[in-house]
């Protein structure tokens, strides 16, 4: 299987502000928990809605509140989202979210609960709702290049294959695409510890790598060290990946940073839900190695496609971006074939190199870009979890 990558084309929706949409949402977006009922109401009156329940959004503040905000914002701001409705107990976080979401050129409408309560809320939201859906559903896709796709990665339950198969695909997929224009993101703080001085070799500028290690020390200075009872061995490696034969965070860390590939250099280094603000390129994201909080935060950052290696099998998706697994693990495919997009245990029978395993991982963002539901998305799989940085006051 091989490529004219320059001449592929996807089938999206083009959205207001430029950017290419895969999916084409209508959200119903909850300010805090306490809004989740409501929410969820509508979304059980309109059909073609989504509503994505969260646990957190009262009394924070800070830093904290700023990037429960920015998560908010930028996951109806994603491309994949064509119209947002807004439902929160006060008007004034509920107007910070609007407003941010209005910025991007979409319809979005907020509602608040005080002084109406729920049933006028839901009421006055579903009708919003019903005007979105109709609106949305006549909006008609457009070819658009390759290069115009985010396309982020993560990857969960590693094992030996990972670093030695679904990974490498990865970085060959990046390793062809980032030339084309596509913007990519990788992340994982914690999971790079013992690569580190890898890492920061991989950046495209000096000023990018002190970025990176900026971001890495200060996760190890007051996340780690504050709060560990003994080492990183309480989490990292999982007790999968140890089962997977990766004995240490160090060995892990290898096979996490084959997803960048072989010859692609990342050009910044953000904070967590931050948009990339350099053009085109590979970013690194400050993100827990939590799967669905790290995918909710790349796709707040825009991104809207999620490659996923997997060894032992991970089943996260996302409510918003479709989330493709990849898996080169014999007994994986075996045992939990519903959940993988993409097979490559070819690559360790050698039946497959690493430029083919490529090829099927950017056939399969081709097929997903065009509508082709991830495993994820038909097993229902929506996990929307948010990362929060301190107790909310």
């Amino acid at each position: 299987m091989a490529f004219d990558i320059s001449n592929i084309t996807v089938n999206a929706w083009r959205r207001e502000n430029g950017r290419v949409g895969v999916r084409n949402h209508v959200l119903i977006l909850p300010v805090d928990d306490i809004s989740n009922a409501a929410c969820e109401a509508v979304a059980n009156n309109v059909k073609g809605t989504l509503a994505i329940p969260h646990a957190y959004g009262r009394l924070q503040f800070g830093e904290d509140l700023d990037l429960h905000f920015r998560t908010m914002i930028g996951t109806g701001a994603n491309p994949n989202v064509a119209a947002v409705v807004v439902i929160g107990i006060e008007p004034e976080w509920t107007q910070v979210i609007v407003d941010g979401i209005a910025e991007t050129g979409k319809p979005v409408t907020g509602f608040s609960i005080e002084q109406k309560g729920d049933f006028e809320t839901i009421r006055q939201a579903s009708w919003k709702a019903k005007e979105y859906v109709h609106w949305a559903t006549e909006l008609q896709k457009e070819p658009c290049p390759i290069s115009d796709l985010w396309i982020s990665t993560k990857c969960g339950e590693s094992d030996t294959t990972t670093g030695l198969s679904s990974c490498p695909t990865v970085g060959n997929m990046y390793d062809k695409l980032l030339p084309e224009g596509i913007y990519g993101c990788f992340g994982e703080t914690s999971e790079i510890t013992g690569a580190e001085h890898i890492c920061v070799k991989r950046a495209a500028t000096p000023e990018a790598g002190e970025a990176f290690m900026k971001i890495f020390q200060a996760y190890q200075d007051e996340v780690i060290e504050p709060y560990k009872t003994s080492d990183l061995s309480d989490s990292q490696p999982t007790k999968g990946n140890i089962l997977g034969g990766l004995t240490t965070i160090e060995e892990k860390a290898l096979g996490n940073l084959e997803k960048i590939g072989k010859s692609s250099s990342y050009i910044d280094a953000m904070g967590p839900a931050v948009a990339p603000k350099k053009g085109p390129g590979l970013y690194f994201m400050d993100t827990s190695s939590a799967a669905a909080e790290c995918v909710v935060l790349m796709a707040a950052a825009g991104y809207v496609i999620h490659t996923f290696p997997t060894g032992q099998g991970n089943v996260v998706g996302n409510p918003i971006v479709p989330v493709i697994k990849i898996s080169g693990n014999p007994r994986t495919l075996r045992t939990m074939s519903e959940h993988i997009d993409v097979d490559v245990t070819g690559v360790l029978t050698r039946e497959m190199t690493i430029e083919d395993a490529g090829d099927a991982l950017i056939d399969m963002i081709v097929r997903t870009a065009n509508g082709r539901n991830t495993a994820a998305e038909a097993l229902g799989h929506r996990e929307f979890s948010l990362t929060k940085l301190y107790r909310s006051a």
